[in-house]
């Protein structure tokens, strides 16, 4: 008997080979991207199914139930030219296949901080039914009042247009226009004004187009019926 003795393992030669370690690190990384890619693949509906709702929760609150027998939601098209540079879907409300409105994105990068995104709501009549803010990144307790949740003042858009405000009035108070500025805070608004006024503009140009592009999704839908 060997007493105090303790006995070292005997390792194999082949695991001290750069080629087994190789083997080994490649194996780790593999099922490392196979459980998250069975994670990904479990979480995917789950991720979408929220998205969908946040997206129309969002609509609700520009496009007025009131103004559509359709879903906007699956009656989609897109901005021709893609003017704003951001997402160019366009989510049409209708009324026995008239066009009664449309929401889409509104793209500004002269925000204090760079780029804003905000949602539009504009009725047949080129009015404003709600603007929204899906993402900024302004400064918080100042450009952050852009938020709903944070300010209402996104609110006192609704039922503007092109035809009821002269071009002149499409700016803040304080360069003689008719939108208040945020105390502290003139470049943010300044910013917001101006992207839903090239919103509006966007409208009017793009009508016909949205129009058009209700037809079509109505003659779709007919020629699927059975």
């Amino acid at each position: 008997m060997n007493h105090g003795m303790t006995t070292t393992p005997l390792i194999p030669s082949y695991t001290r080979g750069i080629g087994y370690q190789a083997g080994l690190l490649g194996g780790i990384a593999m099922l490392v991207s196979i459980i998250l890619m069975m994670g990904e693949h479990g979480t995917r509906d789950d991720i979408k199914a929220r998205f969908d709702e946040d997206r129309a929760a969002m609509l609700s609150q520009v496009l007025p139930h009131s103004l559509y027998d359709n879903n906007p939601l699956e009656t989609t098209t897109t901005l021709e030219g893609n003017p704003f540079g951001g997402d160019p879907t366009v989510f049409l409300a209708s009324k026995a296949g008239t066009l009664t409105g449309a929401a889409y994105e509104v793209v500004t990068h002269n925000g204090y901080s760079g780029t804003i995104v905000l949602i539009i709501g504009v009725n047949a009549d080129g009015e404003l039914t709600g603007v929204r803010t899906v993402k900024h990144a302004e400064t918080p307790g100042l450009g952050d009042k852009i938020e709903i949740a944070k300010n209402d003042w996104v609110e006192g858009f609704n039922g503007f247009s092109l035809n009821n405000t002269p071009v002149k009035e499409w700016a803040v108070k304080k360069d003689g226009g008719r939108f208040d500025q945020f105390t502290g805070a003139t470049i943010t608004p300044r910013a917001v004004v101006g992207a839903v006024y090239e919103g509006l503009k966007v409208f009017e140009q793009q009508k016909v187009h949205l129009q058009s592009a209700v037809n079509d999704l109505n003659a779709d839908t007919v020629e699927a019926q059975p």
